[in-house]
């Protein structure tokens, strides 16, 4: 029983994060141009800009593809490890005030929550990986033995 529920947390967790990557990305590159200028709004240089208006959607694509394949589910699951702690923590900081113009740049249902809600759904993501991620460390361990 036990390893049965081990096994499903662990599909419904790589496959949530292979959605919600595949969806913020999809969101981004088909409205680009919106995404470039939730960007502009920020407190970002445009150098900064012009960075990440590549470098996110690629690197939520990239984070979802890895989760796709067990040869590369480890390293999927580290780089949404960073993606969602960098966006939580960004969220932690609008909330505490540090920005002074904090307009939402986020991908498809994200963009209707507010920044608490957006911070606890973060955070629910981010116990989703750890989850997942622990419970994957945990049969190469025993993969091996």
């Amino acid at each position: 029983m036990k390893a049965s529920l081990s096994k499903s947390a662990y599909h419904i967790g790589y496959l949530l994060l292979i959605i919600l990557w595949g969806t913020t990305a999809a969101s981004k590159l088909g409205n680009l141009e919106e995404f470039k200028t939730e960007l502009a709004k920020q407190v970002f240089s445009e150098s900064l800009v012009a960075f990440l208006l590549i470098a996110v959607p690629a690197a939520e694509l990239i984070a979802a593809t890895l989760l796709a394949f067990n040869k590369t589910r480890l390293y999927g699951l580290i780089a949404s490890l960073l993606l969602i702690t960098a966006f939580a923590l960004y969220i932690a900081l609008i909330l505490a005030g540090y920005f002074s113009k904090v307009p939402c740049s986020c991908g498809g249902v994200l963009k209707m929550l507010g920044w608490k809600s957006h911070l606890i759904f973060n955070l629910v993501f981010t116990a989703i990986t750890i989850i997942t991620l622990t419970i994957h460390l945990k049969r190469e361990v025993r993969d091996k033995e």
